[in-house]
Formats: C-alpha cells, sequence, structure tokens
C-alpha cells in the first residue's frame, strides 16, 4: 500500500520505529530541510538517539500505550493521534 498512496510513508528502520515516525511526522510538518532523508533513512539515527535521550522513553521492548503518552507529554505542540482507516 506504501507504494500505491503518496501519503504513506514506509519506515525504514528495525528498531525504534515508533520515534523514528514521530520524527518523520514532525519534520514533514515543520517542513525540516532534513525531512527526505529522515523518509529514506538517512540523517535520522542521531535525532532518535538524542530524543529517546531526551525523554528518557526505552524501546527496546517495543512501544505501547505508555510510550505514546510519554512522547505526548513531550511533543506539547503536537497532538498524536490514532488513525486506521
Amino acid at each position: 500500500m506504501a507504494h500505491v498512496k503518496q501519503s504513506i510513508i514506509e519506515v525504514k528502520t528495525d528498531t525504534n520505529c515508533l520515534a523514528h515516525t514521530l520524527i518523520i511526522a514532525i519534520a514533514r510538518l515543520t517542513k525540516d530541510l532534513n525531512y527526505e532523508s529522515y523518509r529514506k533513512g538517512y540523517k535520522i539515527r542521531p535525532v532518535v538517539r538524542q530524543l529517546l535521550r531526551t525523554t528518557g522513553i526505552d524501546l527496546q521492548n517495543c512501544g505501547g500505550v505508555n510510550e505514546i503518552q510519554k512522547f505526548q507529554d513531550h511533543f506539547t505542540d503536537y497532538k498524536i493521534v490514532q488513525n486506521w482507516t
């Protein structure tokens, strides 16, 4: 589906997917010059590591509701929502 719909972005990582997704989404919203690099999986790992260090979130065992809430507490200018349509 990611190849058919341009609005769907495939996150290119096996670890810390939730953090990668949030960084990419916020980069798109803020028109970050690194958005395309992040989307392709370049330059994003140091940003993700910094985010996880800053928030104290550990995604080694995947992320769940608690981690999403911690990210939401960190990103107060944004609202994290689930959309499964």
